[in-house]
């Protein structure tokens, strides 16, 4: 924000120090501020006004207020109402206000003046707009604007005489546009309107853009005599909503879009008044009207001293506390040991005990605290075992060639669990499994892609009696299905976690072919082309203490086995088979060749096996191994009448 170094010299009537001087003052206690440039016989200021302060200080009496504050300057306002004269007629008899939904407009405050003369305004004024930006136009126009930057409430002027009404008395009427209304701004740009736009309206068209732009309709020129003063309160979201959907951006604009206090409209509007009436001559009618239904009050907040003491690290007397704020405007009444802090309404960014803490520290200066090094015991923070693990297994797929997706945990599937308020028809219910989004992400990119690698670690929900279960799954998925190549996926990942003994067990479900175990817990289940698996035993596993078992000292003995079996044998029944079997004398079995085409059956196919044998207490025998291979083949043979190829 641009600020004039003579505007705030005459505010705040005390000499301050040299422009320089005074931007490293405001830098160290409030906004970050440069001296821009020398300006004629002026001084231009760059304040950068945060967000949390664009309530009160995009404005020359916030400004004014901070630094106030910081010199210990008194700060005297002027009540501009009382030195208003006004005529003996009534506004009520003269206009009308009408403010359809509260929620956008939660004030409105209407002047009226008569007997106007329109024309250049003084020097200083045109000066102070030039120096901030603004164009001077004329002297009613020049004062909405001048009043806008000193107080930070912006106004606007209507030619009372232009505004269309079926009697008399004229009607303003502030609402949303209806579509296919348009209007033409006083820079005669053309704007088309709908609902999301706020209007000020007479009784037959828009005339402004609620809290953005003017309408050239009512526009003041040389010929007007009777005005209609306006400063009103608007909803941010709708001013907002507004400036992005038109991509009109104005002063005023920007001052409502970061929310102004209701409270600051009788204020600006009678300072408006008060100089028309000095400066472009005219009679004020008496009364305001002034529709305000829901009244902002000043909010309470006690403040404990020791507390200050605690959080700023020093002791700032009672006595200093309090006229620090007092400078910044607040009110105070001691209760006890405790002060009570009425918050001026322009203050929206103070609602806590702290908020004021900061005012104080800031104020007294950060500079002066003394620094120190805390003595407070530093507890390093608790492993996240479920972060790290969803890091490594995401690491691990990506190295695979998988590729991670993010889908809604929502879906159209009746059958799941319906949700109160879903964002969507189509998105009624929470998902009970990963399977039904991954099969729809393959379906999707099928069209682009020959080969298609997907994983997600996302929540599902289940029903449990009353209740719902949110459960964390691993799903992956490929394209085209190959159940052996996702077998190996599971290997390889539990392997990589250093998770042993995983076997599989022949599922009768429709879409599952194996169920995935670890000795007698179930991990989830794998198919062709999809396999569901519980991450949160996956990571309970892979951090349990184990008990560290050295590899057996006696030689291992490797036999090969070679057996057709039907088409539609699954590997894992042959491994379970020769597992069980074998016994604990069976430390690994890998298939190494399946065959399919010439020389076989077309309903056959030809499996191959390395089976390990080792013992930890002895060296093996032939005789001991031949008798188990022997006891292996015949189950084979006798179990589903497979049949072991023999050289």
């Amino acid at each position: 924000m641009k600020i004039s170094y003579n505007w705030l010299q005459d505010l705040i009537k005390k000499k301050l120090p040299e422009p320089a001087k005074l931007a490293d003052l405001l830098t160290m206690h409030s906004f970050e501020t440069e001296l821009v440039n020398k300006y004629e016989q002026d001084y231009l200021l760059d304040v950068d006004v945060l967000p949390n302060r664009a309530h009160d200080c995009l404005s020359y009496c916030g400004i004014s207020q901070e630094i106030a504050a910081i010199l210990k300057y008194p700060l005297k306002s002027i009540d501009y109402g009382k030195k208003i004269k006004f005529s003996a007629h009534s506004i009520k008899d003269f206009v009308n206000i009408e403010v359809v939904d509260k929620a956008l407009c939660p004030r409105y405050t209407a002047r009226a003046i008569d007997n106007v003369k329109i024309g250049d305004s003084p020097q200083w004024i045109q000066d102070r707009l030039r120096v901030c930006g603004l164009r001077p136009i004329s002297n009613v126009v020049d004062i909405a604007n001048y009043v806008m930057l000193e107080t930070g409430q912006p106004l606007h002027a209507f030619d009372a005489d232009k505004l269309e009404n079926s009697s008399d008395i004229k009607k303003i009427i502030v609402r949303c546009a209806k579509k296919g209304e348009k209007i033409i701004t006083l820079d005669n740009d053309k704007y088309d309107l709908d609902e999301n736009i706020l209007v000020i309206a007479d009784e037959k068209n828009p005339i402004c853009i609620a809290g953005i732009k003017g309408g050239q309709g009512p526009g003041i020129d040389k010929q007007t005599k009777r005005i209609i003063l306006e400063a009103a309160n608007f909803s941010p979201g709708i001013i907002r909503q507004g400036s992005r959907q038109l991509k009109l951006e104005t002063d005023a604009s920007w001052r409502f879009e970061h929310q102004i206090d209701p409270n600051l409209t009788q204020e600006a509007i009678d300072m408006a008044a008060c100089l028309i009436q000095d400066i472009a001559g005219g009679n004020t009618f008496k009364e305001t009207i002034d529709l305000y239904p829901d009244k902002i009050k000043p909010k309470k907040i006690n403040l404990d001293i020791e507390y200050v003491k605690k959080l700023l690290g020093i002791n700032i007397p009672i006595k200093e506390a309090s006229d620090i704020l007092k400078r910044l405007g607040f009110k105070l009444q001691a209760i006890g040991t405790k002060l009570q802090v009425i918050i001026p309404t322009q203050r929206l960014d103070v609602n806590i005990p702290e908020d004021l803490i900061e005012e104080i520290g800031r104020i007294y200066g950060f500079e002066k605290i003394p620094s120190q090094l805390p003595s407070a015991v530093l507890i390093p923070s608790k492993k996240n075992e479920d972060l790290i693990y969803q890091k490594s297994i995401k690491e691990i797929l990506n190295n695979l060639g998988f590729s991670e997706v993010y889908n809604y945990s929502f879906v159209s599937n009746k059958e799941e669990i319906e949700l109160l308020n879903p964002i969507s028809q189509e998105q009624k219910y929470l998902r009970s499994n990963l399977r039904v989004n991954l099969l729809n992400n393959i379906e999707s990119n099928k069209k682009y892609f020959k080969d298609i690698r997907l994983f997600e670690i996302g929540k599902v929900f289940l029903k449990d009696k009353n209740r719902i279960i949110e459960k964390k799954k691993l799903g992956v998925a490929l394209f085209p299905a190959d159940f052996h190549r996702l077998k190996g996926i599971i290997e390889t990942l539990f392997n990589k976690l250093r998770i042993t003994d995983v076997w599989y067990n022949e599922a009768s479900g429709k879409n599952i072919r194996a169920e995935v175990k670890i000795g007698n817990d179930s991990l989830g289940w794998l198919n062709d082309n999809i396999f569901e698996l519980d991450f949160e035993k996956i990571v309970k596993l892979a951090t349990e203490e184990r008990i560290y078992l050295s590899p057996s000292k006696y030689p291992a003995v490797v036999r090969d086995i070679s057996l057709l079996v039907d088409k539609g044998t699954k590997v894992v029944e042959v491994l379970n088979l020769i597992n069980n079997v074998g016994g604990s004398l069976v430390c690994d079995v890998d298939l190494f060749d399946m065959y399919e085409g010439e020389g076989i059956s077309q309903d056959k196919k030809s499996l191959a096996f390395h089976i390990i044998y080792q013992s930890n207490d002895h060296t093996l025998t032939d005789k001991e191994v031949n008798k188990i291979q022997e006891k292996i083949m015949k189950a084979l043979e006798e179990n589903r009448e497979w049949e072991v190829r023999k050289q």
